[in-house]
């Protein structure tokens, strides 16, 4: 009996480098030829014409990581065989890996959908949270399309991970005479000082096609390519560093965490604008090692890496963020309607805002 033969497509920008194209034919357990494409360059012409070759026969089921051995391995043939050392500029075997993969995986591109900005109006934290599940849930349920909300409130929050230990993560005594309050989110990750100004704080909510073919550490880098484009337009050099933190040649700028569910992922990042120190260090027991991890003696200094890489407002910097995702994806902005708003209180009234929640690992 013949296997059913099918044949797939994805394309590639690499950051700061070129684009990568894949044409896969594949049966449903093998991968019958590859053919690589793109404007990148490589050195000698016998390299190219082993990256196809080198991947033929291997399983639909190999991931990045044994992809690029296989491509590892063709390219130091090659080098052996002509005597010439093989050089890749604009991409790496760990690009060509990717992109077959997320060929396999019928991968969209932020420029396959139709995306939509929210610049949300001034909210308590908790609202802010819930409406992470909530539009995640509309998203999931195709009830909405890929968005992009960027946060606003004037509150003092402790947004603290799914997984996170209450009191371990935070010192009540801190909280109570701050006015601190304190909410559990969906996704996983550590703990965020969050005063009205002090920090950027935005989430992004789209189909799982999006990720699909990628590592989740890749899917973190990915997600957040064009913030670091945007960052670079107000001068910070800024790159990603795995698992799931933004940092520059000035230290750190934020933080990313990730909830799956259903056929949609949240992603959600803060960078730190100019944060409280002393402050934060009152409400989360963490702060205390990571300020004194950083080298910063006093805990009075701030942590200011966005104010003072950019000398820009935070609403500035705000700005060439959705300016930023509009160039890009032709995304158009929209507002939160009254039934969201609506669905969101009843989220925090149940939810978010029960000790149940909020205290679930003590």
């Amino acid at each position: 009996m013949t296997e059913e033969i099918s044949h797939y497509h994805s394309a590639l920008k690499v950051p700061g480098g070129k684009l990568v194209v894949a044409d896969v034919t594949a049966t449903s357990s093998h991968l019958q030829s590859v053919q690589i494409s793109g404007d990148f360059f490589l050195e000698p012409e016998e390299a190219f014409e082993a990256l196809g070759p080198a991947l033929e026969a291997a399983s639909v089921q190999e991931d990045t990581t044994s992809l690029i051995k296989r491509l590892d391995a063709a390219l130091s043939t090659v080098s052996a065989e002509t005597k010439v050392n093989v050089e890749l500029h604009g991409l790496s075997t760990r690009d060509i890996a990717q992109v077959v993969r997320r060929a396999l995986n019928n991968a969209t591109d932020f420029s396959d959908h139709s995306w939509e900005i929210i610049h949300s109006p001034v909210l308590p934290t908790p609202m802010n949270v819930a409406l992470d599940e909530l539009i995640l849930n509309q998203v999931a349920a195709g009830q909405r399309g890929p968005t992009l909300r960027l946060w606003e409130w004037n509150d003092r929050a402790a947004v603290i991970g799914s997984y996170q230990s209450y009191v371990n993560e935070l010192d009540p005594d801190g909280v109570r005479e701050n006015n601190v309050t304190v909410v559990r989110r969906i996704s996983g990750g550590g703990a965020m000082f969050m005063e009205g100004g002090n920090c950027i704080t935005y989430s992004l909510y789209a189909p799982d096609s999006l990720v699909a073919g990628l590592s989740y550490e890749d899917s973190y880098e990915y997600l957040d390519r064009w913030v670091l484009a945007a960052l670079a337009k107000h001068g910070v050099h800024a790159w990603y560093m795995p698992i799931n933190d933004i940092t520059s040649s000035a230290g750190k700028i934020g933080g990313a965490a990730q909830k799956r569910r259903g056929k949609a992922v949240l992603h959600h990042v803060t960078m730190s604008y100019d944060i409280d120190a002393e402050m934060m260090t009152k409400v989360l027991r963490i702060a205390k090692v990571k300020i004194a991890d950083k080298g910063i003696r006093s805990a009075s200094k701030r942590v200011d890496p966005l104010r003072s890489q950019t000398g820009a407002t935070r609403s500035d910097i705000i700005s060439t963020l959705i300016d930023t995702f509009k160039e890009r994806y032709s995304a158009r902005s929209v507002e939160l309607s009254e039934s969201d708003l609506q669905e969101a209180q009843h989220l925090v009234d149940t939810k978010f805002g029960t000790e149940e929640w909020t205290h679930r690992l003590p």
